[in-house]
């Protein structure tokens, strides 16, 4: 079965299968999103407009057996930040997706109409379907309408009341194994499906297998990669603790953001812990280890329930329990996690939309620590419109700009996320060039700086930091083309046989003959394409800087301020 590109044409309402160009065969993932969008959209249009498109791509070891190889890319312009935007999931649709030989499901155009539609993929086609029963409902909603109407082994890709509403912070929901959701997060794609009036894509299951070139070589390779990962100790600390083991490690460095980033240390930090997570977990019967994607060896998922045992989210993530705690001042973990549940259901970032409520915060819209107040918020003004709720769900930035607060951090519009950019210089870098706002995702050197995988470069220290953070990009920009989570990364950097392991799978998958540099040169590629998009776009070297604050105003308890100069963060794109 060859791969093709299925297209949706909103504006006449039709879809189309199509060959896949010879260019992007050797594309999966971020990879071919960018390039989809860098080809097929004008850089200057309206993020929310009918020149925009939306690109949802698996990687390229989708729908195999590779360990930890369920990630999906959606792709398009930003309504957030105006600049090219990949956001990144896992759950069961890039797997589905990739059994079905889809290679890339191309979303264009912007219905003349008010009607809502929902779009139903099959190994011979997509279907578009008028909507009318699932509009103004959230994304736990939609799964279980989908599993109700078909069968429940259909996988699911929605927006909630976020994206209908044309949120700038709106995400993309992805079901999980377990039926609940996974986010497509930053950067407001969801927003874009909304403008497309499309509720949900439904994906049905197939007994298809992906055609590996080289079986036995695929399976060498695979169990050589999969030891590497298990093996890596930072791997089995976030298989006990999930991310949320970051807490304590990042308040000791002194660079977790707090109260709205005036300091790098919670007083709180131990009630929100991953440590107590874990307990509490425990205690109420839920399930402390936990794959968002069929065949994860890693695990460092979670299902929290609430005090009656009753499931509350899943995937509670530290940068998400950071933003709403540390940033806000909250250290009761049931808030946050009635918040997480929420933004889950309405389907927005909960980092932008968190960071949003820490300006609101400090614009006295309502007190630090206030977790309850946050929640009513969450479901009665930002999931029903209201003004405050709009002001709210566009994120950080527009917060600032509504309520006349200065110390906004966001890049690009795009909120900071958990790492103090003063007290860990080289996620300031990466904030600060990422091509798609600010990101930890994008680069993330919290590795080195402060874990000491890969080396280590002194997270205070100006040296480095760029040839570091440069780095990290092309390799993060590689594996978000393959399909591959992040946290591969770990044992990549530190185990001589994983990244080679990497390679020979997707050899032996294609039939190919890549090497180390092949690898080096696609990311690089990635990198360079998305940054001519946004020079295009009008984008400047001087928007890769961060806000004036960060250099004016130390933060404790190292009482540091960023340092590096525009001159040196430009060198960045010297390769």
């Amino acid at each position: 079965m060859a791969d093709k590109i299925f297209r949706v044409n909103m504006t006449d309402l039709t879809t189309s299968t199509e060959d896949v160009p010879a260019d992007w065969m050797g594309l999966g993932g971020r990879g071919l999103t960018s390039t989809v969008v860098a080809a097929e959209v004008e850089p200057t249009c309206h993020p929310l407009g009918s020149k925009n498109k939306l690109v949802i791509a698996p990687g390229m070891l989708s729908g195999t057996v590779a360990a930890n190889s369920g990630r999906i890319s959606i792709g398009g312009k930003s309504p957030l930040t105006g600049t090219i935007k990949e956001a990144n999931s896992g759950g069961t649709a890039a797997q589905m997706l990739a059994k079905l030989g889809c290679k890339a499901i191309i979303i264009e155009g912007m219905p003349k109409g008010e009607s809502w539609y929902n779009l139903h993929i099959t190994t011979e086609s997509i279907t578009l379907n008028e909507e009318t029963e699932l509009i103004g409902k959230g994304n736990f909603a939609v799964v279980e309408a989908v599993a109700s109407r078909m069968d429940d082994k259909h996988g699911c890709i929605s927006i909630g009341q976020a994206g209908e509403l044309k949120l700038l912070s709106a995400n993309l929901s992805i079901k999980d194994p377990d039926s609940h959701v996974r986010s497509c997060g930053r950067g407001g794609l969801g927003a874009v499906l909304g403008s497309k009036r499309i509720k949900f894509i439904s994906i049905a299951p197939t007994d298809s297998k992906v055609k590996i070139a080289d079986q036995e070589a695929f399976t060498a390779a695979n169990r050589a990669f999969t030891k590497a990962l298990v093996d890596n100790p930072i791997s089995q600390a976030l298989g006990q603790y999930g991310t949320n083991v970051l807490v304590n490690i990042i308040n000791e460095s002194g660079g977790l953001p707090t109260r709205n980033f005036t300091s790098g240390q919670f007083e709180g930090h131990e009630e929100i812990s991953g440590e107590t997570m874990y307990d509490t977990i425990v205690e109420r019967n839920g399930k402390p280890k936990h794959n968002c994607h069929k065949g994860c060896v890693i695990q460092c998922s979670q299902v929290y329930n609430d005090a009656k045992s009753d499931y509350k989210t899943s995937g509670f993530e530290y940068e998400s329990i950071w933003a709403m705690g540390a940033d806000c001042c909250v250290d009761n973990l049931d808030h946050i996690a009635e918040a997480d549940h929420l933004m889950d259901d309405m389907g927005i970032d909960s980092i932008e939309t968190s960071v949003a409520m820490g300006v609101a915060m400090e614009a006295g819209v309502l007190d630090f620590g206030d977790g309850a107040e946050v929640c009513r918020i969450l479901k009665e003004e930002v999931a029903t419109g209201s003004p405050l709720g709009r002001i709210i769900g566009c994120g950080a930035g527009n917060v600032g700009r509504t309520f006349g607060v200065t110390r906004v951090p966001v890049v690009k519009n795009q909120a900071i996320p958990a790492y103090d950019p003063r007290a860990i210089k080289g996620i300031g870098i990466t904030y600060a060039t990422s091509t798609q706002g600010a990101d930890h995702t994008m680069g993330y050197t919290i590795a080195t700086n402060i874990l000491g995988v890969g080396g280590s470069v002194d997270p205070l220290s100006s040296e480095g930091q760029v040839e570091l953070s440069r780095n990290l990009q092309i390799a993060t920009a590689a594996i978000d083309s393959t399909g591959m989570c992040l946290f591969i990364a770990f044992a990549a950097l530190d185990d001589a046989t994983c990244l080679p392991a990497l390679i020979d799978m997707l050899n032996a998958r294609f039939g190919i003959n890549l090497t180390a540099d092949d690898v080096t040169s696609l990311g690089m590629k990635i990198l360079k394409t998305e940054r001519a998009f946004n020079l295009a776009a009008g984008f400047t070297n001087l928007d890769d800087r961060l806000p004036e604050f960060f250099s004016e105003e130390p933060i404790a308890p190292h009482n540091v301020v960023w340092d590096i100069s525009g001159k040196e963060i430009d060198t960045f794109w010297d390769f």
